[in-house]
């Protein structure tokens, strides 16, 4: 069965309701970045980094998966397909794949501040005061600028395995994250689609830009790999 990787970015879920960070009204809100998305940000105003995600938490529950996200689903009957995602929110999942990595965390979890092994699923509001089982507050389970990636390691093993790389939905500005599609063998072919697709530079790989949104894309796309001879 043949290999397909899926690098996802927040475009796939904006047309499910989701804000994306890129846009002029987008995820931030008025926010600097580094007030609600770093270690700093966190120490020096928590409330309001825990209200930030608190209210991005309560919109993913209410939100949900599209026909994108269900094509990359049904995929799985006829190949084996892994799921690389920048996005934090769970519509991958919950529209039935079974192999996804979030890169950069999960809406739907928290971590402790002081063991990060420690991680809980979590649906409510996260307040000042919320802690582990050995009483140290509990945070967003979110990869914040400034900290490592630690999936990237199994995600680098994925690419670097596949059969069909397919990038949807992302600006393929975010490091390293963006990088990943410069690991896949030089012979696999990749299919980028969003409606205002990045510039690839230097790629040797057969490349097929698709500008469309992403339930178009993966429309057309599903076809051609159901009927194709990859």
């Amino acid at each position: 069965m043949k290999k397909i990787t899926v690098l996802s970015g927040a475009g796939i879920s904006a047309e499910s309701g989701i804000k994306t960070f890129r846009d002029a009204d987008g995820l931030w809100e008025g926010h600097d970045i580094m007030e609600v998305a770093s270690p700093i940000g966190f120490v020096k105003n928590p409330e309001l980094v825990l209200d930030f995600y608190n209210k991005r938490r309560a919109q993913l529950l209410e939100v949900q998966p599209n026909l994108a996200h269900e094509i990359l689903a049904e995929l799985e009957q006829n190949f084996e397909v892994h799921i690389i995602t920048q996005n934090v929110d769970d519509l991958h999942e919950r529209a039935g794949s079974t192999n996804v990595i979030h890169l950069h965390g999960e809406l739907l979890k928290v971590k402790s501040v002081y063991n990060e092994q420690i991680i809980l699923d979590w649906k409510k509001d996260l307040f000042l005061g919320d802690v582990d089982k050995f009483g140290n507050q509990l945070r967003p389970h979110i990869v914040w600028f400034g900290e490592e990636v630690p999936a990237m390691d199994k995600a680098l093993e994925i690419v670097e395995q596949t059969d069909i790389l397919i990038v949807i939905g992302t600006s393929l500005q975010v490091y390293p994250a963006a990088g990943l599609i410069n690991y896949v063998n030089q012979n696999i072919p990749v299919f980028y689609i969003d409606p205002k697709p990045a510039t690839i530079y230097d790629l040797p790989n057969p490349l097929e830009i698709m500008p469309f949104s992403a339930t178009e894309g993966m429309k057309i796309l599903k076809e051609k790999l159901l009927n194709s001879n990859f």
